[in-house]
């Protein structure tokens, strides 16, 4: 009986820790098609080669960085992991950065790139993520792109319509917590 119940209890906690871990992402083209057409969306003047150009590079740097950082555990998880020293990379602030640093490499005439934070607040911590936008227009006006959010599987929507999240110009939220204007 006992030896049943040793297997029970392996069987179950192995179910339980598998249900925690998350596959490496993937998108198909008609994903980097949707991103594509919601980024043109933004403006007549964007040119459409550059809103495919950013969405396609936008899912496979995010499909790149999550296998070369190793996520393999939600986003919150993987957090931990980095802050204990088990992981090097992989915070909502590395993907930020990675993201927008990639995406300004390919120097668009049409697209602006940001770099957006939600703010702290009593229930969640602070943030970060990349945003692009019409040549001109500011990061409201513009798409989140965030992959953080799903260890690595990209996560986009215009950012006024993202109610997770509070997204505000990372330098804006910045001097609010450098000034002690948030209370978090």
């Amino acid at each position: 009986m006992s030896r049943r119940l040793l297997a029970l209890w392996a069987t179950l906690a192995a179910l339980t820790l598998g249900a925690c871990a998350t596959t490496l992402p993937t998108a198909s083209q008609n994903d980097v098609d949707a991103l594509a057409q919601a980024i043109q969306a933004l403006g007549p003047e964007i040119d459409p080669v550059e809103a495919q150009k950013a969405a396609a590079i936008s899912y496979s740097y995010s499909q790149r960085l999550a296998q070369e950082w190793n996520v393999s555990d939600p986003a919150i998880i993987h957090n931990a992991k980095v802050i204990n020293g088990f992981r090097e990379y992989g915070l909502c602030n590395d993907w930020a950065q990675a993201m927008t640093t990639r995406l300004k490499q390919e120097n668009f005439r049409t697209l602006d790139l940001h770099w957006a934070t939600s703010p702290p607040t009593q229930f969640r911590i602070i943030h970060h993520s990349a945003s692009v936008s019409a040549k001109g227009d500011s990061m409201y006006d513009g798409i989140i792109l965030d992959p953080w959010r799903n260890s690595g599987a990209l996560h986009w929507a215009p950012v006024r319509e993202d109610t997770k999240y509070n997204w505000r110009p990372r330098l804006e939220v910045r001097e609010e917590l450098l000034n002690g204007k948030l209370p978090y």
